[in-house]
């Protein structure tokens, strides 16, 4: 999650719904009830108990409390409270709590725990179309920001280069290096043209792993909190293992094709060290953002990809080099 505090819109705080049922915990059923019955409220259930300094005790589920024999009090019905939130929270950490406890509505509290009111089921069902729709954005290295992806689409054409070329200006330096690599393989490539046969698919595959990490990496980290070798390692384990499988799928198809046996292992062997490599990019990346106070999401989108193809095409021209 972004370490910093986020824009007050997109805090609990801008979400809040005052307009709840509030209970003291030594009140009657029968007085409650009947003060229900002439207010207005956004939501109905659960009633919020409170202590006399307006401090979070529990809830009542409001079917209980209609069923409660009417000389009961608040505090012989009331369940402990669920997870709560203060007002500064990002939004998004707000939908995650609702999701993790399956949450209705998602207490807001002051420092001192006194009860603000809830996050409404409403809210946390907008939030996450908006994260998502965010997210959709800078996953693609589309910057800026939209209230709907509609608006996006209505921008004029100008608008949308200014979203849109920063990302692709770094993809674009990125394909410069690749081409350099490639040049600097010159030789070795006219000697034998079949080794420029495989670049596109391993370059290919390997961004697939790479883009299957980052996207679990970028909503994983708001809900994963181990430490980062162990995420790491998990990672790296993973695509080493596509990587190998993959590899020993493409060494009938590499020779089928009519590679020699040396160009084949060469193929493989790079396809078992770019599956691993992307998985570790796919995972620092966002997590070296997040650690700077960023949004990961952010880390998932054409840099990391750039990053990636520039050590596959390494690691297959050094495989190359070796095997071939």
């Amino acid at each position: 999650m972004d370490e910093r505090s986020p824009p007050i819109a997109e805090t609990a705080r801008a979400h809040l719904e005052t307009r709840v049922p509030i209970g003291a915990e030594g009140e009657p059923v029968a007085e409650l009830v009947a003060r229900l019955s002439t207010g207005r409220h956004a939501l109905v259930d659960p009633v919020w108990v409170v202590d006399d300094a307006g401090r979070l005790l529990g809830v009542v589920p409001t079917g209980e409390l209609l069923a409660a024999a009417r000389d009961a009090t608040l505090s012989a019905l009331m369940r402990p409270p669920p997870p709560t939130v203060d007002a500064e929270t990002d939004q998004e950490r707000v939908a995650i709590v609702a999701h993790q406890h399956r949450l209705a509505a998602v207490p807001v509290v002051d420092p001192e725990r006194r009860f603000l009111g809830v996050v409404p089921p409403t809210a946390l069902v907008d939030v996450l179309l908006r994260e998502h729709e965010e997210d959709l954005r800078r996953f693609t290295g589309i910057v800026g920001s939209a209230n709907h992806a509609l608006g996006a689409l209505a921008l004029p054409p100008a608008r949308r280069v200014r979203n849109r070329l920063p990302w692709l200006l770094v993809g674009f330096a990125g394909s410069i290096l690749a081409a350099g690599v490639m040049a600097g393989f010159e030789a070795r490539l006219q000697a034998e043209v079949a080794i420029a046969f495989f670049v596109p698919s391993i370059v290919y595959l390997a961004d697939a792993i790479g883009t299957q990490s980052e996207a679990v990496t970028v909503r994983g980290l708001s809900l994963e909190h181990a430490p980062l070798g162990r995420l790491l390692w998990g990672e790296l384990a993973t695509g080493a293992i596509l990587g190998a499988l993959l590899g020993l799928a493409v060494l009938p198809a590499a020779l089928w094709l009519g590679a020699s046996a040396g160009l084949a292992a060469a193929v493989a062997v790079a396809l078992f060290a770019a599956g691993a490599t992307a998985s570790g990019i796919g995972l620092l990346f966002p997590w070296i953002l997040s650690r700077l106070g960023l949004d990961p999401a952010y880390g998932s989108g054409p840099v990391a990809t750039v990053v990636q193809d520039l050590l596959t095409l390494l690691v297959y021209f050094a495989s190359v080099v070796v095997f071939a």
